[in-house]
């Protein structure tokens, strides 16, 4: 009985050889994109919580240091008077349902950006917010106008201290504990006198995560706050 022979062609690959090598490599390709395209991910929220948390960072320290050399003049006056108002006022406003309060106050925490303005020493410095142009998030703005000079209208002139912002919120502490959700040292309530803390809110708008925000918050004393009873204390 003749004996049939299997020719085997060892330089080709069968139809179903190749499809599964087709199949093998997509799979392998898929698998390193996404893991490619999560690192990106992954890296653009990092570095955009870090942003934010740089910015919040410098408003903070900022804030703090006006409000550190806040005062009231003695000779502060209501806004009927003829004259500039030197006053602590602190607004409970809102935009859209968030939180945007406005703080004004005389300070001695005056920014000199130019060597021929010189430094008097004494400020009138205005926090306030506006919306942005999408109205999706909120701009801190602070001016910084030396005494004796016209200062701009109000909610306007001065210069970004962050964006991003969702809220925030001011309330003051008078020396007994009790909380405000606004202050006039003007007013006959808060006559001549300054809170003696001021509790700051910051919430900022988490593009990675939209329904929770990135919440910072701190609390500041105001040395000026308990000047005369301190000096009441010395002599006594």
């Amino acid at each position: 009985m003749k004996r049939r022979s299997t020719i085997i062609n060892a330089d080709g690959f069968t139809l179903m050889e190749i499809l599964m090598a087709m199949l093998i490599f997509t799979i392998v390709v898929s698998m390193l994109y996404l893991s490619y395209t999560g690192t990106v991910r992954n890296m653009e929220e990092v570095e955009s919580q870090s942003d934010i948390y740089g910015m919040a960072r410098i408003a903070l320290e900022r804030i703090i240091d006006d409000l550190e050399s806040a005062y009231v003049s003695q000779n502060a006056k209501s806004q009927e008077d003829d004259i500039q108002v030197t006053g602590f006022m602190g607004e409970d406003s809102e935009i859209n349902g968030r939180s945007a309060d406005t703080l004004r106050f005389p300070s001695r925490s005056h920014l000199v950006f130019n060597a021929e303005d010189g430094d008097n020493g004494a400020t009138e410095i205005t926090y306030y917010v506006t919306e942005n142009e999408e109205g999706e998030s909120l701009t801190l703005y602070r001016s910084d106008t030396p005494k004796f000079e016209e200062g701009p209208e109000e909610g306007v002139g001065g210069l970004v201290l962050c964006d991003d912002i969702y809220s925030i919120n001011f309330t003051y502490h008078d020396e007994n504990g009790e909380v405000y959700d606004k202050w006039d040292s003007t007013e006959e309530e808060f006559k001549g006198k300054l809170p003696v803390m001021v509790s700051i809110e910051l919430l900022f708008i988490n593009r990675s995560d939209p329904e929770s925000h990135l919440r910072f918050k701190t609390g500041v004393a105001l040395p000026m706050a308990r000047g005369k009873d301190w000096k009441d204390e010395k002599t006594s």
